[in-house]
């Protein structure tokens, strides 16, 4: 609609603004064997995260416009690493979930894993709750609470994408997680330099070690997931 004559006359000779880039959806092209049900699922995950992302903040404008490599491409890769060391018949909490990753891509990529999405923003666990039932899942549940504020001992595996540095993470987690239980950090090529700052008595509790690393599309950076057991 025109909004006034010098709209289509730009007498003062200035640039006309281009149009703002609209971001960008390659998984199909990125990951060409997985399944059209769980490429339509991840279609319609990203979708709503661009519709909500104004208001509720998700991501950041900047990887907003990449996110299909950033972030959806980051889950599925590194889900390929902890897939092979978890337990089917256990839940996987993902920890200070937000806006959904990796918990999920996970859950769409395995429709049998049971994701437990923990977050203590209201707002953004309604975006979780609204976002698992558009994509059709139903292995998915959200819980609002402090992760802090969870059973004792009711954790038994667990994924954590940007939520803390290992060392708090570690502490945060060793009265929830019982003896034989793990959890798995997404990270980025600091994670040795995290792993050094890990308080001696925590290290007598977790034993973390490098269990995979992964490129993203187009990025010079590696990508690694490390596992920590609980010991006691």
């Amino acid at each position: 609609m025109k909004q006034n004559h010098d709209s289509n006359n730009n007498s003062s000779g200035a640039p006309k603004s281009s149009a703002p880039a609209s971001p960008s959806w390659r998984i199909p092209e990125l990951f060409p064997n997985l399944p059209a049900e769980t490429l339509k699922r991840l279609r319609v995950y990203f979708d709503e995260l661009v519709k909500f992302n104004k208001v509720l903040n998700l991501v950041s404008p900047k990887t907003l416009l990449i996110a299909d490599v950033v972030h959806f491409a980051d889950s599925i890769l590194s889900y390929e690493i902890v897939s092979k060391n978890i337990n089917i018949n256990d839940s996987l909490h993902d920890i200070g979930s937000g806006n959904g990753f990796p918990g999920l891509v996970y859950a769409a990529l395995n429709p049998s894993l049971k994701m437990v999405l923990v977050d203590v923003d209201q707002r953004k666990c309604e975006f979780l709750k609204h976002t698992a039932h558009a994509m059709g899942l139903t292995n998915v549940t959200v819980e609002n609470k402090n992760v802090e504020k969870l059973k004792e001992g009711s954790i038994k595996q667990s994924v954590m994408r940007g939520f803390a540095p290992l060392p708090r993470a570690m502490l945060g987690l060793r009265k929830l997680v019982p003896v034989g239980g793990v959890s798995f950090h997404l990270k980025s090529d600091e994670w040795s330099l995290e792993v050094s700052e890990i308080p001696t008595q925590l290290c007598s509790i977790w034993q973390p070690v490098l269990i995979g690393q992964y490129d993203l599309p187009d990025a010079t950076t590696k990508f690694f997931v490390v596992k920590a057991d609980k010991l006691a």
